[in-house]
């Protein structure tokens, strides 16, 4: 078994932490730092539910190892809200009722956090292509394309979703 130092920032805190070469990002953050809003659905990459930001690029955190977020800024659902103030997209989110079970969304908050980084002003189309790589068995996806087009709006005509786009 080899172990190895890492040093990662997860939602703007230093962590440092020895680890096992074979631990998945995602199994470091759920179990070395009890940030369970990681969740592990298919563990193969396809499903999206284990999405996280490392450096601000969105990645499935069950195909990553631990190791390769060394030196890192990784940011996981845990770090979108701000104190009590839900990040845009959750509150778009709780508004439309994009969430059923709950278990899929934190990869699609995230998945979707780093589309509108890249695309601020996204068509019906262009969501529901975002998304195309997550999957939710409950909710069906119209309501997630729809938070996703309101928070968009919200992010880019607010003082506050001004804020939010520092990720």
């Amino acid at each position: 078994m080899s172990v190895h130092g890492i040093r990662v920032k997860v939602n703007g805190q230093l962590c440092e932490r020895r680890v096992e070469a074979r631990t998945t990002l995602a199994d470091f953050l759920r179990n070395e730092l009890e940030l369970t809003g990681t969740h592990l659905g298919c563990e193969h990459g396809v499903c999206g539910a284990c999405t996280v930001l490392l450096n601000g690029t969105a990645v499935r955190s069950c195909l990553l190892l631990a190791v390769q977020a060394d030196g890192a800024d990784v940011l996981t659902v845990e770090g979108l809200a701000q104190g009590e103030r839900l990040h845009p997209l959750q509150k778009a989110f709780q508004d439309h009722h994009a969430l059923q079970c709950g278990f899929c969304t934190p990869g699609f908050l995230m998945t979707a956090l780093a589309f509108l980084k890249e695309n601020p002003r996204p068509s019906e189309a262009q969501a529901r292509d975002a998304i195309s790589g997550n999957i939710c068995r409950c909710t069906g996806y119209q309501p997630i394309v729809q938070a996703i087009l309101q928070a968009a709006v919200e992010i880019t005509s607010s003082p506050a979703g001004a804020e939010s786009r520092k990720y």
